[in-house]
């Protein structure tokens, strides 16, 4: 059974934020001037690495522990530092 409305019915008074309001849009990813980090070698093959864990609590713990790290935004010889105690 049809609805008999368009799609677009559905959407009405949504904006933008309705719609994907955890995404972060190319322009805020990266500085005027500066390639797409998304289309870096190292971004595919953190990506492809990232879905090959087939625990999902894991892949979340990890998503947690890369949120924290570059929210602390450690340079990464006091890291390396911290570590070799």
């Amino acid at each position: 059974m049809t609805l008999d409305v368009p799609v677009s019915f559905f959407f009405d008074g949504l904006t933008d934020q309705d719609y994907m309001p955890d995404v972060t849009l190319e322009a805020d990813l990266c500085a005027p001037g500066e390639p797409d980090p998304m289309a870096r070698r190292e971004t595919l093959e953190l990506v492809r690495a990232y879905y090959r864990i087939e625990d999902g609590a894991l892949r979340r713990l990890l998503l947690d522990l890369i949120r924290a790290v570059a929210a602390a935004d450690v340079p990464a010889d006091a890291f390396l530092a911290a570590t070799d105690a």
